[in-house]
């Protein structure tokens, strides 16, 4: 019987582990889901907008797939860092490893006044309102007049939505109280989403897009000599359909502008580059902006035009990098661990038992069906290896040994009290289920306190 280890419970993890044990070439392989947090689901818990109510119902097809008789949850395990299960020891457990870790840092801007009060990586923020227990409390819009989004992907779109909803529209969500009263006091009534690059090169989704001009409580405004600046504005055909798509609705917003008695402004703007994130009184007072112009390579380059935005909220989202795992080789140019195939390189060389899936394999790229292929991919090389994989000596009971270790897993009974307890919360706030914030409250509510 082959035992594998899958570290990570979001898509990549899950995806994973659904590949192992639906083939029929190697019968019988047994999969633990490990996660460093007692709740699984990954991102699609803690980066799904919650007013995605659609992208988040994926928590069901997920859940069936954990559900299967020959995969278990193991929550509450970390893996590397200070007190957690090395890579060398977890292969005294299992025949074989798969890491399912994901991008988990920011890309830093790398100008003066990033680190100010008030600027914050977009990944604070969604945290903070998806409930995410390691979240920075709050303090994100209380004060805020004027917020920058620095980006133009989806999630840019996310948190310039968020932070144009009122709090009657996300009350119905999961967003924990404490964000929704922060919110619903929130001053912010200009969002400014700002990206380097024009329309046709921006990241986000279509649909994501057209959500903006959909809000009831905010008009979209773009200006259109931003738009003109881009040599694909006035003749989309030749673009990928997602780009030509995006070039369309934002010409839609140009040209027809938005309700002048919605209280919410969102700008959307193209061809800024940040040069600084600007200072009053110890805080951010807003973001200075080199004009750009393509290059005439796919890239921008700088024109020597300045322009200032003022804010006093500024959120970075320009993508994601891989962070090293204690134990396991890593590129740091490409933020990934080495690879061939999904199976883990040490010195150029096959590292017997230890693979990679998603992000932490391939860099922050595609959408979540994105890492279905390339989880099959691993798990095929994973199968093919298994011969040799099997013959190894490995514990009898992984999670005895665990404990025996000091560690405390949260098994999948364990997250269903944790489901239990936030549809309790919930009730007795008047909303439907209200997720737990903090790490005293979820090991409590799985019987870990």
């Amino acid at each position: 019987m082959l035992r594998v280890a899958v570290v990570g419970s979001g898509p990549s993890g899950v995806y994973t582990a659904q590949s192992l044990v639906e083939q029929t070439a190697v019968p019988g392989v047994r999969v633990h889901v490990l996660d460093r947090l007692p709740c699984p689901y990954g991102l699609v818990r803690y980066g799904v907008a919650p007013d995605h109510e659609k992208i988040k119902s994926l928590q069901g097809s997920l859940r069936a797939v954990l559900e299967h008789e020959r995969i278990g949850f193991v929550g509450n395990v970390e893996v590397g860092g200070a007190g957690g299960v090395t890579p060398a020891r977890l292969l005294e457990l299992y025949h074989a490893v798969v890491y399912c870790v994901g991008a988990a840092r920011d890309r830093r801007l790398g100008v003066p006044g990033e680190d100010l009060p008030g600027s914050f990586s977009a990944t604070d923020f969604v945290s903070w309102y998806s409930a995410h227990p390691d979240a920075v409390p709050g303090g994100f819009v209380l004060e805020a007049r004027s917020a920058v989004v620095i980006g133009v992907g989806n999630v840019a779109v996310d948190v310039a939505r968020i932070l144009a909803r009122g709090p009657g529209e996300l009350r119905p969500t999961d967003v924990p109280e404490a964000a929704l009263g922060a919110l619903a006091a929130s001053r912010v009534r200009e969002v400014h989403m700002v990206g380097r690059r024009g329309p046709s090169q921006a990241k986000f989704t279509t649909k994501e897009l057209r959500e903006l001009g959909a809000m009831p409580r905010a008009r979209v405004e773009v200006e259109p000599a931003d738009l003109a600046l881009d040599p694909a504005y006035a003749d989309p055909a030749g673009l990928p359909a997602v780009n030509r798509r995006n070039v369309e609705v934002v010409r839609g917003w140009a040209e027809a502008g938005g309700p002048e008695s919605r209280e919410r402004v969102i700008r959307v703007r193209f061809f800024l580059r940040p040069v600084e994130v600007l200072e009053r009184a110890g805080r951010v007072a807003g973001v200075r902006f080199e004009r750009t112009v393509p290059d005439g390579a796919g890239g921008v380059r700088g024109t020597g035009a300045y322009e200032d935005v003022e804010a006093q909220l500024v959120l970075r989202a320009v993508g994601y990098r891989g962070m090293p795992l204690e134990g396991l080789p890593f590129d740091a140019a490409r933020g990934t661990v080495p690879h061939a195939a999904g199976r883990v390189l040490r010195d150029g060389a096959p590292s017997a038992g230890e693979y990679v899936a998603g992000w932490i394999k391939r860099g922050p790229t595609g959408v979540i069906g994105t890492n279905r292929p390339c989880a099959k991919e691993t798990a095929g090389s994973l199968l093919a290896d298994a011969p040799a994989l099997a013959r190894r000596r490995v514990a009898d009971d992984p999670l005895a040994t665990l404990r025996a270790w000091g560690h405390r897993p949260v098994e999948w009974p364990g997250w269903l009290s944790i489901e239990q307890a936030e549809a309790a919360l919930g009730r007795t706030l008047g909303r439907g289920p209200v997720k737990i914030p903090d790490w005293s409250g979820l090991l409590a509510a799985a019987g870990r306190d």
